[in-house]
């Protein structure tokens, strides 16, 4: 148990070695994160908290390999969401996104979304932190949109979505980053139908096939 712990630590410090395209924003290197446990909600599969600081520059790739196939989104380090993006490679690096099931499929004409990040089911079973939301108010939610989701303010832990088509909601979301390869296999998922959920509406629910994350890891 002290060897796996231990191992995921060094996977965590690995995160900030990850070389970095360099940024056009100027801003400091890096800033301060605050991840706070959630005791009363427990991690869903055991991992560290990131280190409290996040770099601000460049971009890094991350590839969901989906039963539908790859999607590679490109997380921007120098947005407005440095620390989700520093928590999201975490994340992967420790493997907490492999073997899990995103629970989630809308295709409203408000809502048109992937969720995933969910261990047990819609929005249960987090990392067992969370941390501030990073907004300006500006946010938008274009088709390729990966953002954070969350339960409420200042909820942030593992759980994001993919936007498929457009999502017409307020800015309280932090925008990670962008798709870059695989958004057909999204469109896939989509066309393979919602199995709709109470109270959400009869274009909100279950995927009809079941989506899964195989296994996530950086790169390509």
């Amino acid at each position: 148990m002290k060897l796996r712990w231990g191992l995921a630590l060094v996977g965590v410090l690995g995160a900030l070695l990850v070389p970095a395209a360099p940024a056009s924003a100027a801003s400091a290197p890096v800033i301060r994160c605050v991840f706070t446990p959630t005791p009363s909600n427990p991690a869903a599969r055991p991992v560290v908290r990131p280190l409290p600081f996040a770099s601000t520059r460049g971009a890094v790739d991350v590839t969901f390999r989906f039963n539908y196939g790859p999607v590679t989104v490109r997380l921007n380090r120098a947005g407005a969401a440095p620390c989700a993006v520093h928590n999201m490679v975490s994340l992967i690096l420790q493997r907490f996104y492999d073997r899990s099931q995103c629970w989630r499929l809308s295709n409203s004409s408000r809502l048109g979304v992937l969720q995933c990040g969910d261990i047990y089911e819609v929005e249960k079973g987090g990392p067992g932190y969370k941390f501030p939301d990073e907004v300006t108010g500006a946010e938008t939610y274009p088709r390729g949109t990966v953002a954070m989701g969350n339960q409420g303010p200042g909820t942030n832990g593992s759980e994001f979505f993919i936007v498929h088509s457009f999502a017409n909601i307020p800015a309280n979301y932090s925008v990670l980053g962008t798709v870059v390869r695989g958004m057909s296999a999204i469109d896939h998922m989509v066309a393979d139908g919602i199995i709709p959920t109470d109270p959400n509406g009869p274009l909100d629910g279950a995927p009809a096939h079941p989506v899964k994350i195989q296994r996530a890891t950086l790169g390509w």
